[in-house]
C-alpha cells in the first residue's frame, strides 16, 4: 500500500512516463530527480501521511524502497 502510494506521489512529481518504478529505482538517476523534486515529494509525504520527515532523513533517501522503508517505521 505505502509502496503504491509512494509510486503515485513520484508520478505527480516527474516526467517518467512510460518507466516503470521499483524499489530499487534511484531518484536522481533512473528517474531523473532533482533536488527540487524530492523536496516537493518530500512535502507531499508529509501532506499525505501527516508527518514531519527527519531533515537526517534527506542525505539518505537515493531509491524509492528508502522512502517505503522510512515510511514503514515511522507511519502509524
Amino acid at each position: 500500500m505505502i509502496f503504491e502510494k509512494v509510486c503515485e506521489l513520484i508520478r505527480e512529481q516527474l516526467p517518467i512516463e512510460g518507466r516503470e518504478i521499483t524499489l530499487d529505482s534511484r531518484l536522481v538517476e533512473d528517474l531523473g530527480a532533482d533536488s527540487a523534486n524530492v523536496m516537493m515529494l518530500i512535502m507531499d509525504i508529509e501532506d499525505t501521511y501527516d508527518i514531519t520527515v527527519d531533515d537526517s532523513m534527506l542525505s539518505s533517501v537515493h531509491t524509492v524502497g528508502d522512502i517505503v522503508e522510512y515510511l514503514e517505521k515511522n507511519v502509524k
